[in-house]
């Protein structure tokens, strides 16, 4: 084990600083040197001590971590936000402030959000191309009816050339408004929410259930809790099943 190779990118993914897909442009644009030699070369075997920079920022191995966490509304789910606004990390607590979130939740919108420092794990999720399902319990204004649903799965031009798809049943009826579940396999900005405003149903409530295989199940809002070792075994082998049948 002593100098057991590894691929300089999967290396750089698990450490968390990014994906493998992102080490491989910082290796192909010459930022990455390995024990102070530019590395230009995709697919470079290195050895797991030796020593890796990008630009001036040395890269090192970290313990992968992954948790899962209820959302609550008016929190933006970026790290830094220019604008002043309150996001996840105000009230995250320290121990997971290095977490990345895998996608978004909108402010106003609660749920569940997955974080992590696997880079791989956070592009496997977010890739197009994978088309994870993610189930969101949704109250919108008005009666929908299963021609809007129709309309939905067929698609539906939030922005000059952007069709958004979703599948969605009706749960029930709550006086005037419908409670909806809707599934999405893209992860397009505000995606439901213009859908239905199109439609002409505004949005009371939207919450994020699951992704893939993960829910929220025991969560309370604001809460999170860490993936157990069962639940990440089941997540990557969803994923690696997926990227198969694509």
């Amino acid at each position: 084990m002593k100098n057991k190779k590894v691929r300089l990118n999967k290396y750089i993914a698990s450490t968390g600083f990014c994906s493998r897909r992102k080490a491989d442009e910082y290796i192909e644009a010459g930022k990455v040197r390995v024990n102070g030699e530019v590395v230009s070369e995709l697919g470079f075997l290195m050895n797991e001590k030796d020593r890796v920079m990008i630009d001036k920022t040395l890269i090192k191995p970290q313990e992968l971590t992954y948790i899962r966490y209820y959302k609550p509304a008016g929190y933006i789910t970026t790290m830094d936000d220019e604008k002043g606004r309150k996001t996840i990390y105000d009230i995250l607590p320290e121990e997971v402030q290095n977490l990345k979130p895998v996608g978004r939740l909108d402010k106003d919108s609660t749920g569940l959000l997955i974080l992590t420092n696997d880079g791989d794990f956070i592009n496997s999720l977010t890739h197009p191309s994978v088309k994870v399902p993610k189930v969101y319990r949704v109250c919108a204004q008005g009666k929908l009816t299963l021609n809007d649903l129709t309309l939905m799965e067929k698609g539906i031009e939030i922005e000059k050339g952007q069709i958004a798809y979703a599948y969605a049943r009706i749960l029930e009826f709550e006086g005037k408004n419908t409670v909806l579940e809707i599934v999405l396999y893209q992860g397009l900005n505000r995606q439901i929410r213009k859908m239905l405003d199109i439609l002409g149903h505004s949005v009371i409530s939207l919450k994020r259930i699951s992704i893939g295989t993960v829910d929220l199940s025991g969560l309370k809002k604001g809460q999170f809790k860490y993936l157990k070792p069962k639940q990440i075994d089941q997540i990557k082998a969803y994923l690696k099943k997926l990227t198969k049948e694509k």
